[in-house]
C-alpha cells in the first residue's frame, strides 16, 4: 500500500451564488448573549452560509459532524431522486439515480442539462465508463476522491470526464496528480495521452509534459497504434519543434506513412499510383510539407526517400533540392529551414567513463583557422592544454604538442553580446563546452566545463559527474584551482529566468548573472562557497560577486589526426 492521496473539493460546504437556492446572511441565526459587560454576538452557521463575524472580531463556529455523512446517505435516498443517468454501453451499461438540485449546483454541465425540468429526466451518456461515472457521482455528493487504489488509466479517464462535466477544480487536481504521482504511466502511454488531450486546451501542463517526452523519443508516437489517427494539428505541432530528436529523413518517412493512412483508397504499390493519387497525398499533407528540413537530408536519402514522392513537392522546391545535391554552396529560391537541434550526448559526456581512461570525442574536420587568429582572447594554448588534462583526468598537464583536443569558439561576449539570453540562444544543444570569463579589474580567469547539452527549454538541476569549475589567477597555469563536482545530482542548474541567469554550475559555485541584460554592467556574477563542488574558487567574502570584461564559450573536439 502506498501513501494515500486525496482529491478534495474545497467548495463542498458553500453554495454557488449562481444557484437559485443560495443561502443568504438572513438565514444566519444570531444568538444574543447579554450580561457579559456588553453585547456579544455568537453565531450558528447553517450549511453553505458565509461565516459571520461581529464588530469586535469574535467568531464562534458550531459544526455539524454528521453533515458529510448525511450527504453521502442522500446519494442512496431514492425517494427524492428525480434524475436517471445511463452511462456506458453493452454489457457494462449501468443506471444511476440522483437529485437534480445537487447535480445543478455542483456541475454547470448538469445545470444546463436540467434547467427548467421539474419532472424526472433521463440522461444518456454512453461514452463514459460506468466505473468512472460512479466515482464522479460520489465526488459530486461527498467532495472527495481517494486515488490510492485507483489505476492511473482510470484517474486519467476521471480527469477527462471531470472536464466534460465542467468540474474544473477536480479536473485540475487530477491533472496535477497524474504529473506528480503517475509519471511512469504517463511516459509509457504518452502517445495515447497526447492523442486524447491535444485538441483540448484545458490540459496544458499535461500536454507540456507529454511534449517533452515525445520530443526526446518521437518513436513513442510515430510507432504507436494511434499514430494513423493522430489529429493533423497535433502532427503539425510536433513537426514545428526544432528540438525533435530524429533524423529528418525518418521524419519524412513517418509523414508519408501518416498521409497514406488518411487515404486508404491509395494503391499499396507506389508504381501503381496515378497523378491524381499524388495530388490526393499532397493535399492531405499541405500543412505538414513546409515543415520538413529538406536541405538537411543526406544526398542518398533525398534520392531514395524523397525522389519517389517528388510529385507532392512544389516544382521549385524539387529543382532547388536537385541543385543542392550538385552545388550545395549555391543559393536557392526555396526557404531553407534551420537544422533540428539534436541533443544527443557525445562520448565525452558519458557518466561511466573510467577516470584513468582518456575521454573519446568524435573526429571532426574543422575549417582551417584564419592565419594568426587565436582560438581564444581569454586563455592561451598552455592553459587550454591544462584544461584538456582536467577533462581526461590526466594527473599531469599535456604539452602543447600532445594536447589531444582542439577548442572551437562558439560565442564571444565582445562580439555576440553579453545578454544572458544570448548565451542560451547560441549555446542551446551544444555539448562538451567550456565557459571562460575574464574578471573585471584583474587578470583572473574563471570558468567551467559542461559535458551535457545546454538546453534553453529546461528549468531544473542537471546530473553529471564529469563537470568541473576552475580558475587561473593569471597566465601562469601553476596559479590555478580545479574543483570537480562532488554531488552529481546538482552539477548544473538551468535557471527559469534565462533573461537574467546564464551558465550556472552548482548552487552558484560559478555563475554568470545580470539584471541589466549585460554581464559587464553589474556585479551579480558569483563564485559562492562550495557546496556541490570540491572547493571554492574564491575564499574571501568580498570577492564572491564580480563583474566581467569578456567571456567565451568553447566547444571541445578531438583532433582528427590523433
Amino acid at each position: 500500500m502506498g501513501e494515500a492521496h486525496f482529491v478534495r473539493d474545497e467548495t463542498t460546504t458553500t453554495f454557488s451564488k449562481d444557484y437559485p437556492y443560495h443561502h443568504t446572511n438572513q438565514e444566519r441565526i444570531n444568538i444574543q448573549n447579554r450580561g457579559l459587560g456588553g453585547t456579544k454576538c455568537e453565531s450558528i452557521y447553517l450549511h453553505g452560509v458565509v461565516p459571520y463575524q461581529s464588530s469586535k472580531g469574535n467568531m464562534r463556529l458550531i459544526k455539524s459532524e454528521k453533515l458529510s455523512q448525511n450527504f453521502s446517505e442522500l446519494l442512496y435516498d431514492q425517494e427524492e431522486c428525480n434524475v436517471i443517468i445511463e452511462v456506458d454501453n453493452g454489457p457494462n451499461k449501468k443506471t444511476f439515480t440522483a437529485h437534480s438540485a445537487i447535480l445543478r449546483y455542483r456541475s454547470s454541465y448538469f445545470n444546463a442539462e436540467l434547467r427548467n425540468n421539474n419532472i424526472i429526466k433521463t440522461i444518456t451518456i454512453p461514452n463514459i465508463l460506468a466505473q468512472v461515472f460512479e466515482i464522479i457521482l460520489k465526488y459530486i455528493y461527498y467532495g472527495i476522491i481517494d486515488t490510492e487504489n485507483i489505476d492511473a488509466k482510470i484517474i486519467f479517464e476521471l480527469m477527462i470526464t471531470a472536464n466534460e462535466f465542467k468540474l474544473e477544480e477536480l479536473s485540475n487536481k487530477l491533472e496535477s496528480h497524474l504529473i506528480q504521482f503517475e509519471a511512469s504511466w504517463l511516459k509509457t502511454n504518452s502517445s495515447f495521452i497526447y492523442h486524447s488531450i491535444f485538441i483540448n486546451n484545458k490540459f496544458k501542463n499535461l500536454k507540456k509534459f507529454c511534449d517533452n517526452i515525445i520530443v526526446k523519443d518521437p518513436k513513442l508516437i510515430f510507432e504507436s497504434a494511434e499514430f494513423a489517427s493522430l489529429h493533423e494539428s497535433a502532427l503539425v505541432s510536433i513537426l514545428k519543434r526544432d528540438d525533435l530528436q530524429m533524423k529528418e529523413s525518418e521524419i519524412w518517412e513517418y509523414l508519408i506513412k501518416w498521409g497514406i493512412a488518411q487515404n486508404p483508397i491509395l494503391p499499396e504499390e507506389l508504381e501503381e499510383w496515378s497523378p491524381e493519387n499524388f495530388t490526393t497525398l499532397k493535399t492531405t499533407l499541405q500543412q505538414c510539407l513546409p515543415l520538413i528540413r529538406y536541405f538537411h537530408i543526406s544526398n542518398s536519402d533525398v534520392m531514395y526517400k524523397i525522389k519517389p514522392y517528388k510529385k507532392i513537392l512544389d516544382k521549385q522546391l524539387w529543382n532547388d533540392l536537385k541543385q543542392h545535391l550538385i552545388l550545395p554552396d549555391q543559393p536557392v529560391l526555396s526557404i531553407i529551414l534551420p537544422p533540428r537541434l539534436i541533443l544527443t550526448q557525445e562520448p565525452l559526456a558519458r557518466e561511466n567513463c573510467s577516470p584513468e581512461k582518456p575521454t573519446q570525442l568524435p573526429k571532426v574536420n574543422l575549417p582551417s583557422p584564419i592565419a594568426n587568429e587565436p582560438f581564444s582572447t581569454i586563455i592561451n594554448e598552455e592553459q587550454a592544454a591544462k584544461i584538456s588534462s582536467w577533462i581526461n583526468r590526466n594527473p599531469t598537464s599535456y604539452s602543447l604538442a600532445n594536447n589531444p583536443y582542439v577548442f572551437k569558439l562558439i560565442l564571444r561576449g565582445s562580439e555576440d553580446g553579453f545578454a544572458p539570453r544570448t548565451f542560451w540562444d547560441i549555446c542551446h544543444g551544444r555539448t562538451n563546452t567550456i565557459v571562460i570569463s575574464k574578471v573585471k579589474g584583474s587578470e583572473e580567469i574563471i570558468g567551467g566545463f559542461n559535458p551535457l547539452a545546454w538546453d534553453k527549454t529546461k528549468e531544473d538541476w542537471m546530473r553529471t559527474n564529469n563537470s568541473f569549475i576552475f580558475s587561473f589567477k593569471d597566465s601562469n597555469t601553476k596559479n590555478s584551482i580545479l574543483s570537480r563536482v562532488k554531488d552529481e545530482n546538482f552539477a548544473l542548474h538551468f535557471h527559469c529566468n534565462k533573461d537574467e541567469v546564464g551558465p550556472r554550475f552548482g548552487r552558484a559555485e560559478f555563475m554568470l548573472k545580470s539584471s541589466k541584460f549585460d554581464f559587464t554592467k553589474d556585479c551579480l556574477s558569483q563564485c559562492q562557497n562550495s557546496r556541490f563542488y570540491e572547493k571554492s574558487l574564491r575564499e574571501s567574502e568580498e570577492y564572491k560577486e564580480f563583474s566581467i570584461t569578456d567571456y567565451e564559450v568553447l566547444k571541445v573536439f578531438r583532433k582528427s589526426d590523433v
